[in-house]
């Protein structure tokens, strides 16, 4: 896609962005031929962040930038998770796009390392959320191995996980727990043994599971049912 903004050419191509302005006339050619998401936020939200903004406009964001990549996972997961209702969580989710758009477009000095905190560690987080929720059942997930998926190092998140309040094996079990303790509880699975389930669940030792189950549920896997 091409295009013209602030007497500025750009072309962006495959996994590229560019930041432009609605109030100010724009060019483009080549869009109706692709797939390209807009992120829209008002100008003045942005400017108030980011005073240096209008600077940035028509340059062009490579592919490599790894705020974009992180924008694109946190608008990603905001768009296919359920709608926002909270007002705290709306202007947290707000906070964190508009950090990650600063960073994305080359904001620099304090404004920068404000929205670093902020921004690119919510992003991450949330990265780091996702990828444990799809991987939990697998025996061998690991702090190490998300953190090399996401190009991160396991004692980061680490940092990150403590900080939101549960650990990288206490989220894990929990989900394991919740995931044995559904399908126990479900007719379909009433000629699964026990023991099965734990295992798709992703634990390895039944023994373990048990005590797990009953610590956390007050009653044993066999009375779930």
């Amino acid at each position: 896609m091409t295009g013209v903004q602030a007497g500025r050419d750009y072309d962006v191509g495959q996994g590229e962005a560019v930041l432009v302005t609605a109030s100010e006339a724009l060019k483009m050619a080549g869009a109706d031929s692709n797939v390209w998401t807009n992120v829209v936020v008002p100008r003045s939200v942005l400017a108030r962040a980011f005073p240096q903004i209008d600077d940035r406009l028509a340059l062009k964001i490579g592919a490599e930038n790894e705020a974009l990549d992180l924008l694109k996972r946190y608008c990603q997961l905001l768009e296919t998770g359920r709608p926002l209702i909270s007002p705290d969580l709306i202007a947290h989710a707000t906070e964190t796009i508009v950090d990650l758009i600063g960073l994305v477009t080359g904001a620099k000095g304090e404004v920068a390392e404000l929205a670093g905190l902020r921004g690119l560690r919510a992003a991450r987080l949330q990265a780091v959320l996702v990828k444990i929720a799809d991987n939990f059942a697998k025996p061998g997930i690991s702090a190490q191995g998300v953190a090399q998926e996401l190009g991160l190092s396991a004692r980061y998140v680490h940092n990150l996980l403590q900080k939101s309040g549960i650990s990288f094996s206490e989220r894990v079990l929990e989900l394991r727990l919740q995931t044995a303790h559904k399908m126990l509880s479900q007719r379909q699975n009433g000629e699964m043994r026990v023991s099965e389930i734990a295992m798709t669940s992703g634990f390895s030792d039944v023994s373990y599971f048990n005590r797990c189950f009953r610590r956390r549920f007050g009653y044993t896997p066999t009375s779930a049912r």
